[in-house]
């Protein structure tokens, strides 16, 4: 799994300038939902402020200068939207299927990262899921994932 996450950033960082991001680089897209389902539940913890920056950081191999410039790409293009809308809908026409089911799978382990999952963060990823394509049983396998790398991670930790 963790192989198929990192070939799904790096396949989206193919074909871009180094330098400042694009404004259309599906990276920031990326960033955006992200800091968006981060929000959801109204509250950022610490805990899902690192995985997104973990996730980033290891699945587009950027050192932290270019982290934090994606990361402010993204809270500022996450600050300008209205919706999920935007970005869902440039991410659908940039990413293939397997890629988008991938997105959900990060998109979860956000969810997760602060060991809580709510209602709201359930609504906002469906809603994600129905904008990108991703049919809800393949969400739902993503959410089973996430939990199951959680549940892994835990005891890891534990020991």
């Amino acid at each position: 799994m963790f192989e198929r996450l990192q070939s799904f950033f790096q396949s989206l960082a193919l074909n871009q300038p180094e330098g400042e991001f694009s404004a259309d680089d599906p990276r920031i897209a990326v960033a955006a939902l992200c800091i968006q389902v981060m929000g959801a539940d109204g509250v950022v913890r610490d805990a899902e402020k690192l995985k997104l920056r973990e996730l980033l950081k290891d699945k587009y191999q950027l050192d932290e200068p270019r982290l934090d410039a994606l990361l402010a790409a993204g809270e500022k293009a996450e600050s300008e939207a209205v919706d999920y809308f935007r970005f869902t809908s440039d991410l659908k026409r940039s990413l293939d299927t397997e890629q988008r089911q991938q997105l959900m799978g990060i998109l979860w382990d956000i969810v997760y990262s602060d060991g809580n999952r709510s209602e709201i963060e359930d609504h906002v990823l469906w809603r994600i899921a129905d904008l990108l394509g991703v049919s809800g049983r393949e969400s739902v396998n993503q959410r089973l994932d996430a939990a199951a790398r959680l549940e892994m991670t835990s005891k890891i930790d534990a020991t």
